[in-house]
């Protein structure tokens, strides 16, 4: 069993696989950080000082003895109550985003090298066969 699993993670898909979710998850992390230490206060200084993250509205009653800041949607949230954070959201949106948009220009980048390494290699087994073939044909 030892050996099947073992021949199992040295296939070269389970390894891309691994590697890719490593790097995308880096790459995850890079994302969020352009997002929210870049483009949102970006944002909200154009928007006149606006910081997103902040954005919630209260769905729940406060608890008795709350001893956060009830304009802190952090603060809220650790006290458990329902909050409804829109610009967290907005901010997730916007890093999703991003994210996608680099994704897809990586793969067209990846499908643009592809195309021309295979338009450089040559005709292919079947063509050049046809190729045999009409040649007979017109001997």
């Amino acid at each position: 069993m030892l050996r099947e699993f073992r021949d199992f993670i040295a296939r070269g898909n389970v390894l891309d696989l691994a590697v890719a979710v490593i790097i995308g998850a880096a790459f995850a992390t890079i994302t969020a950080s352009l997002t929210d230490d870049i483009i949102m206060p970006l944002a909200g200084a154009v928007f006149g000082g606006l910081d997103f993250a902040s954005y919630f509205i209260i769905l729940g009653p406060v608890p008795e003895g709350f001893a956060g800041n009830p304009a802190s949607y952090a603060d809220l949230k650790r006290a458990g109550v329902a909050v409804l954070g829109w610009g967290q959201f907005l901010t997730v949106l916007i890093n999703f985003l991003i994210l996608a948009f680099a994704i897809f220009l990586i793969v067209r980048w990846a499908n643009r090298l592809t195309r021309r390494g295979a338009g450089a290699a040559g005709p292919s087994e079947v063509e050049l066969l046809a190729e045999i073939r009409d040649e007979l044909k017109r001997r």
